[in-house]
């Protein structure tokens, strides 16, 4: 590819110019509003296409150890960590029919995960399994996920296409009741929540989206019965169908080209263009990747996170497109800055990113034939702004007879569905198919949601505290008031593009402190202080994205143009200086959250 022009100090002034003008054409006054969820009228979106309705059974009054709330890897990990450490009854409870969690739901053709199979599948090592692509199809992922259940028990007390509804904390016993929409009402002693930010899918919220007659579903819950085919493609009842496509985010960018080969004549409907690098993927040997060393698998994920975090690495074992961008995506960290005043960073990112982002955008031109279209297609935004997508075969779908894009910026999106199709500019584009690729309500799911109400200490509900006080946690994990209640995800957390390494590391976490307060018999929670302590430490180098999040197009990582959340969210030095705090708190204070049991043990 063409070295990419490094813009000179006065063009950058053109190009921030340019960065505006895209970005107010997208920004919408409702923010994340302009979405709904997937129930009530329009529950039928996020029902279960891949397994039968559950047979009826007896709701059960038992107590477990551990309840894990959510099958996908998360859940998994941590119901595997906590076999590990000796625990016997641990219940994953999940929504779907199985486990996998995001790569349960997701089986749209062309499927892939786009982080290296060989980071992105936690437990390689133990399981001795070793990924047949670089980039793994949905359906490879899901059978290693299954396959660590498998080998961990998890299946013994598993409780699939059930929702939990309710924890409440018990003070006579010291156990949670957790409550589910299929009338269980068991004890745990502990809860450890991996609802996961990927499962609840969302639909724009258009008007007349309830009144169009042809046929319609969410990505995350492909109708193979009405297209026929398989992930691999072969869509033949697409054949003689119109299908219209809403989104061109990560799924889009895969299903888009599987689509543009099988139907009719396909529309795709496109707010704001993605970044589209290079995908270059293949099969992989074990020679390949090292994999005769033992520990090969943990060697390699580490390396992998090191170098995204921007910590040093002798060599890039990985070596791909994330890797080579990765100053452009954790931008903040002040690992990153290694010193220096704010606008010296900021001037030398722009360069940076400038480069980069006229890389993409030259690879567009040079791709797609029809230069309006090609225009169309280019993303005017820094890298960063919305979550990088890879593919060889989206730009090319493009130059097909049977494709057109259809270009929504100037009209805030989608102005209506009808009863035949979608309206945009005033034209009507009419359609046998609409095909919503939407995404999922990013940090909508389980206890943050509100959908999930968890009462601790006196009656006191978790959401409510927080909406007074604001998120208080000890390292994301546990907070006060709501003993042996640990949570999983980013939230006060730490974070990275490869986020299985991270839920590997938090399961790890969560089942040595559950250890610890077996060892001791006691319960599992901070102090007030230790709270203060830990929100303190977040805040003092947390560092100003407003100057970046200000610039950019609309989307879930800046709330639709409205800015990131007020207050620290994250730890602001990276994953692996994290990981080595939590290695040493481990270590070394563990102790100060373990408070003695009053109760007999369950």
């Amino acid at each position: 590819m063409t070295t990419p022009h490094v813009p000179a100090p006065h063009e950058l002034a053109e190009l921030r110019r340019r960065y505006r003008v895209e970005r107010e054409r997208r920004v919408r006054p409702d923010g994340a509003a302009q979405y709904r969820d997937a129930d009530g009228e329009f529950g039928y979106y996020a029902a279960d296409p891949y397994t039968e309705a559950p047979n009826e059974r007896t709701p059960l009054r038992d107590t477990v150890d551990v309840a894990v709330i959510g099958g996908g890897f998360g859940g998994i990990l941590a119901g595997a960590h906590a076999r590990q450490q000796g625990v016997e009854r641990v219940r994953i409870v999940e929504k779907g029919g199985d486990f996998g969690g995001t790569w349960y739901w997701n089986r749209y053709p062309g499927v892939h995960c786009d982080i290296e199979s060989h980071v992105y599948l936690p437990m390689l090592d133990e399981t001795g399994y070793i990924p047949e692509w670089k980039y793994a199809p949905g359906d490879e992922i899901r059978r290693h996920a299954v396959r660590i259940a498998d080998m961990s028990g998890l299946y013994a007390h598993a409780l699939f296409s059930t929702g939990v509804t309710a924890l409440t904390w018990d003070e006579t016993s010291e156990t949670w009741s957790v409550a589910t929409d299929r009338g269980d009402l068991f004890r745990a002693t502990y809860v450890v929540n991996a609802t996961g930010t990927l499962t609840d899918p969302k639909l724009p919220g258009i008007p007349g989206i309830e009144d169009f007659t042809g046929h319609t579903f969410h990505t995350s819950r492909w109708d193979y019965a009405y297209t026929g085919g398989t992930p691999e493609g072969g869509m033949a009842g697409l054949a003689d169908k119109r299908v219209g496509v809403v989104g061109t985010g990560a799924t889009g960018i895969q299903v888009i080209p599987m689509l543009a080969e099988d139907a009719a004549h396909l529309y795709v409907f496109q707010r704001t263009p993605s970044t589209v690098d290079r995908r270059d993927n293949r099969r992989t040997t074990a020679e390949d990747v090292g994999a005769d060393r033992e520990g090969w698998a943990r060697e390699r994920r580490e390396n992998y996170l090191r170098i995204v975090s921007g910590e040093d690495a002798e060599e890039d074992l990985v070596a791909d497109q994330w890797t080579a961008s990765a100053g452009l995506l954790e931008k903040l960290l002040p690992s990153f800055r290694r010193g220096g005043d704010l606008k010296t960073f900021e001037a030398a990112y722009e360069m940076a990113d400038a480069a980069k982002m006229n890389e993409l955008r030259a690879r567009v031109e040079k791709t797609v034939t029809d230069p309006e279209t090609a225009e169309k297609l280019k993303p005017w935004y820094r890298y960063a702004c919305k979550r990088p997508t890879f593919s060889d075969l989206y730009y090319p779908a493009f130059n097909r007879d049977n494709v057109t894009l259809v270009d929504t910026a100037d009209t805030h999106g989608i102005e209506r569905v009808t009863g035949h199709g979608v309206t945009v500019g005033g034209t009507t584009y009419e359609l046998d198919c609409l095909i919503f690729a939407t995404g999922f309500n990013v940090g909508a799911s389980g206890v943050l949601s509100g959908k999930l109400p968890v009462h601790g200490r006196g009656g006191v509900q978790l959401l409510d505290r927080w909406a007074r006080q604001g998120p208080r946690t000890l390292h994301g994990f546990t907070s006060n008031g709501f003993p042996n209640l640990i949570q999983m995800g980013s939230l006060q957390n730490a974070s990275s593009v490869n986020f299985t390494h991270i839920l590997d590391e938090q399961a790890a976490h969560a089942a040595a402190l559950i250890a610890a307060a077996e060892a001791r018999d006691a319960l599992i929670e901070p102090s007030h202080e230790a709270e203060d302590a830990w929100i303190a430490v977040l805040a003092k180098d947390a560092p100003d994205h407003e100057w970046f999040h200000a610039e950019c197009t609309p989307g879930y990582y800046n709330r639709e143009g409205r800015g990131r959340p007020n207050g620290p969210t994250a730890y602001p030095h990276g994953a692996v200086a994290f990981h080595r705090l939590l290695r040493r708190w481990r270590d070394e204070s563990i102790g100060e959250v373990l408070q003695a049991r009053t109760a007999p043990r369950p």
